[in-house]
């Protein structure tokens, strides 16, 4: 029998972040970086329908030439999902600021254990299932677990 493989870390990726990587000039941006890895299941990377909603308005009132990109991005690498429903919010007022709690409440029911944003802010206090991190800090992390893995081979 095969050994069961590890699920991959899930992460819920915030409107900002996902405009980021859209827009980015360069290939080498965390933003990016973090959507190609889920473009290669080395994570499953999330958004609620707001978050999409979001990311293409301020692309299309900011970058329009970038949406084609924006659109390619959100099909490969992203599992998008419903807005939770108001009712599913109540347990979580005061948790985030009330137009960014929908998506901390999403993050909390797919078991993200990351939500990626530059608005840190936004979610506060949080909640404690949840590490809210900006998109550079995210990718170090990364490459700090993958630095521990190798030392844990060479053992």
């Amino acid at each position: 029998m095969a050994a069961a493989s590890p699920s991959r870390p899930r992460v819920l990726v915030d409107a900002d972040a996902l405009f980021a990587g859209a827009a980015s000039p360069s290939e080498h941006g965390a933003s990016l970086t973090i959507l190609r890895m889920a473009e290669i299941t080395l994570i499953e990377a999330v958004a609620p329908q707001q978050v999409i909603t979001e990311a293409e308005r301020n692309l299309t009132q900011k970058l329009p030439e970038v949406l084609p990109a924006f659109w390619l991005i959100v099909h490969r690498c992203l599992r998008v999902v419903p807005d939770p429903l108001p009712a599913e919010l109540d347990h979580y007022r005061g948790l985030a600021h009330p137009k960014d709690l929908p998506v901390l409440v999403t993050s909390v029911q797919l078991e993200c254990r990351w939500l990626v944003t530059f608005n840190l802010r936004d979610y506060q206090p949080g909640h404690p299932d949840v590490s809210v991190v900006r998109p550079g800090t995210f990718v170090q992390r990364v490459r700090e677990q993958i630095a521990y893995l190798s030392a844990v081979e060479e053992v």
